[in-house]
């Protein structure tokens, strides 16, 4: 028996593919009840054809209505919050947007959360939050500062615990580069590389959900979470990439490769954790937990007591973790499911069309 026997979980963004991913993992699980909280009906009268599963309840609102979260909220004993804006350009020409949504609607659900008795809250977020230089990273960077906020301010042994989880690229996740390669490649296209030495790292969606179930069974208030994961350079992705796909036709290990630069807030490598937060943080083996600051207040232990260790210690970052070779990314390439279909490994599950996970 799992400690979510017989209890209610709450994804918000659920349509989505990091909700997928949750929504997935818990279907086969004794948990009594899910709920799929998101704008798109679209999407979710998808999922409810392809599901046919009386155990999932779907909720057509916005994380910026807090009504409409609350109506969703009731009896919920889990919430896991994955909704927001995610795509880089956009967020860059629409910051108020990316803040409303990522910002706004993630206190909304804190503030229901806490409202409604709701056992445990783990919050999605991402690297680009560490140093951020995109309004995506900034507004992901402030939604942790107010969710460990709200943990700190609820303290140890609360009746909610909040904490936060944060990743690197979560390979094939929509609108991610993997599909749209893909894509490109069968429509006789080069493929496109903004900078063939940035690094990303490289992790499929069920190895993150590993982090979500910890964080709920494990987490304390203010905690945050980060999945640790190797890395590879563009270049790389895209010759393994090449050849996994030459497997099902030869001509697509000549596929053109064309750099067009990069892109409007885009890093070269980007970091999962800062040297500030490596300084505290605790290796869990899979994972870094950094705990959150509990100092109240006091200008004086902030601005007066420093910390030499800090200025010693490096960030955690794509450039200096385990780097993958092309083998190494094959082998996590035939990690995802519809590549593997696409292979004729397994069965299809999925349209042809829909590339993400």
């Amino acid at each position: 028996m799992s400690i979510f026997k017989d209890k209610v979980l709450l994804i918000t963004g659920g349509t989505g593919s990091f909700g997928n991913a949750v929504l997935r993992r818990f279907l086969d699980s004794d948990i009594k009840e899910i709920r799929i909280f998101s704008r798109d009906e679209k999407k979710q009268d998808d999922m409810r054809h392809a599901l046919q599963n009386p155990k999932v309840k779907f909720y057509i609102g916005n994380v910026r209505d807090k009504q409409s979260v609350d109506i969703a909220m009731r009896g919920v004993d889990y919430v896991f919050a994955a909704a927001a804006l995610k795509q880089v350009p956009s967020c860059e020409f629409f910051p108020m947007e990316a803040t409303m949504t990522n910002v706004v609607g993630t206190n909304n659900v804190l503030l229901s959360a806490i409202e409604h008795g709701v056992k445990n809250v783990v919050v999605l977020s991402t690297d680009k939050a560490a140093y951020p230089i995109n309004a995506m990273g900034i507004s992901k960077a402030l939604m942790e500062k107010v969710a460990i906020a709200k943990g700190r301010e609820l303290g140890q042994n609360a009746a909610t615990t909040i904490c936060c989880t944060r990743y690197g690229n979560v390979m094939a996740s929509r609108g991610s580069v993997i599909p749209l390669w893909v894509e490109q490649m069968e429509q006789g296209k080069p493929i496109t590389i903004t900078d063939p030495e940035m690094t990303r790292f490289m992790m499929t969606l069920d190895d993150a959900v590993d982090l979500v179930i910890y964080a709920f069974t494990h987490g304390e208030n203010g905690d945050l979470f980060v999945q640790k994961a190797p890395a590879a350079t563009l270049s790389t992705l895209a010759e393994a990439l090449k050849q996994t796909y030459a497997q099902i036709d030869p001509k697509y290990a000549d596929t053109e490769v064309k750099v067009i630069g990069t892109r409007h807030g885009e890093k070269l490598y980007e970091t999962l954790v800062t040297r500030e937060e490596m300084a505290k943080a605790e290796d869990m083996g899979d994972y870094y937990r950094i705990p959150c600051d509990t100092r109240d207040l006091n200008y004086d232990k902030f601005f007066i007591e420093g910390n030499e260790e800090v200025s010693k210690i490096e960030d955690y970052h794509s450039h200096n973790t385990r780097r993958l070779d092309v083998e190494g990314m094959k082998e996590l390439l035939l990690k995802l499911r519809f590549i593997r279909e696409d292979l004729g490994l397994q069965p299809r599950t999925k349209s042809r069309e829909i590339r993400s996970e």
